[in-house]
């Protein structure tokens, strides 16, 4: 049975797809069925959000205060049910913060500018950077939208800071300290926070 909500390192997490447009050369998803405290990670079929919302209410969130939107897949690739998933966990506990992990191609997986309606249900957006200039990113990401993806991920990231949402930037360590540095400024630059991740953490 795959997990929908899982626990990693004390936070709790919310696996709701495992579709994306990147096959990332660092993802974690090449070390195994799982991470955390869950058991498999991947869906055999694509959960409903009815199956999202009964995942949710027979976990106990008694005690979480926030959430984070992270698991085998992009979430804004099931933007409905990421949505919806939402505004449902808001309507039963409107404290809780949320958060989505995002590799920032929102926009051209859906077709649409789509920060606006992410950030009004979303309180902390954090997007994945990977690398410094279009070409690395590609070869990094290995995404299905060459020579658009990078600016695509900015301006997404952009429109976040605008609306006024806690927004932050990631790379993971692997990149190496010189494009570290390089990330930094692109991040200031947006008006982002930015993160550094571990890749044998995981985070």
């Amino acid at each position: 049975m795959t997990d929908i909500v899982y626990t990693l390192e004390g936070g709790t997490y919310l696996n709701i797809t495992n579709k994306c447009p990147c096959n990332c050369a660092f993802c974690i998803r090449s070390k195994g069925e799982a991470v955390g405290d869950a058991k498999r990670l991947w869906f055999d079929r694509e959960p409903t959000f009815e199956k999202i919302k009964k995942a949710f209410d027979e976990y106990d969130f008694t005690r979480v205060s926030s959430a984070v939107f992270c698991g085998y897949g992009e979430p804004t690739n099931a933007l409905e049910n990421l949505i919806k998933t939402a505004e449902y966990i808001k309507s039963v506990n409107p404290e809780i913060k949320l958060r989505v992990n995002t590799n920032g191609l929102s926009d051209l997986i859906n077709g649409r500018p789509t920060a606006k309606e992410i950030c009004s249900v979303i309180d902390i957006i954090s997007v994945s950077l990977n690398e410094t200039d279009s070409d690395k990113y590609d070869k990094i990401t290995r995404n299905r939208f060459p020579k658009i993806a990078f600016d695509a991920m900015l301006k997404f990231t952009k429109d976040c800071v605008n609306e006024g949402n806690e927004v932050h930037m990631t790379v993971v360590d692997v990149i190496g300290d010189e494009e570290i540095e390089k990330a930094r400024v692109i991040c200031e630059g947006i008006g982002a926070k930015f993160i550094v991740r571990s890749f044998d953490r995981g985070r």
